[in-house]
Formats: C-alpha cells, structure tokens, sequence
C-alpha cells in the first residue's frame, strides 16, 4: 500500500472537520466535545499559517485516509497527532502514515505523543514510533 503525505490546505476543512467529530475520534481526543464549524475553520486557518505546525494529509490512491500533525514544542520536541479517516480504519493506515511521516518529516527528531489510555490502536502506533509510555495524567499517557 502506497501513500502520498501533502501538505493540508483550507479545501480539506469539511474533511477534517468531519472527521474531528466522528465519535470515535471524538471519544479517543482530549477534547471529546462536538467542535463548530466556525471553530474549526478558525483552527485550521491558525494552524497553516502556524510555522511551529505541520499539519499533513495521508492519501491512498487519490483518496484521504487521515491526517498527521506535528507541533515544534519549547524544548525541541516534536508532538505529533494524527486521525484516522473512519472509512480507513481497521486497514493499517494509521500506523503507515505516522510512521511515513516521522521518516521524512522528523528523521533525527525527539518525538512524543499524548494517547489517551485505552486508545489501544494509538498505543500501538506509538510504539512502532519507538517510543514508550510515560505517566499517565487526567488520562492521558505521554509516549517518548
């Protein structure tokens, strides 16, 4: 399976806004909350012109799959996120683009996630990320 990493744009906002409240996403997010529409284009325009984010687009044959994230924090870390488009779960997307992404976007970088515990699919993308599980606050793990 072949993927293709692009850079998001503000045509991909009905997308991802669509796939921020999918309920699972929003039950596996920290923020579980339905977000408005006004509130997500506001987001998603903040975060492209964000340079200490990297917001990317996963593409298998033409079609989105998911989205990966990376925000540069103060220490030099990199806090990556990513969402799995509902229609792609299940297929090995999510761990393909993490990981695509990590290669050619942060190769050589100190990387981190917050999962929150249970999210059993996230955990497992983050430890082929190499990275390994912290302690747990307000239910989140941090994976380093």
């Amino acid at each position: 399976m072949t993927l293709h990493l692009r850079p998001a744009t503000m045509d991909d906002a009905k997308i991802l806004f669509d796939w921020r409240n999918d309920p699972l996403t929003r039950q596996h997010s920290h923020n579980s909350g339905e977000v408005p529409w006004e509130s997500h284009l506001a987001w998603l325009q903040t975060s492209l012109a964000n340079p200490a984010r990297t917001l990317y687009v996963a593409e298998s044959d033409g079609t989105a799959v998911g989205t990966v994230r990376a925000d540069l924090l103060e220490g030099g870390e990199y806090e990556l996120s990513w969402t799995v488009a509902p229609e792609a779960r299940g297929k090995g997307f999510g761990k393909q683009m993490v990981l695509q992404f990590a290669r050619e976007m942060l190769s050589g970088k100190r990387l981190l996630a917050e999962v929150k515990r249970g999210n059993i699919a996230s955990e497992k993308i983050a430890q082929a990320l190499g990275l390994s599980p912290g302690p747990a606050k307000d239910n989140i793990v941090t994976w380093r």
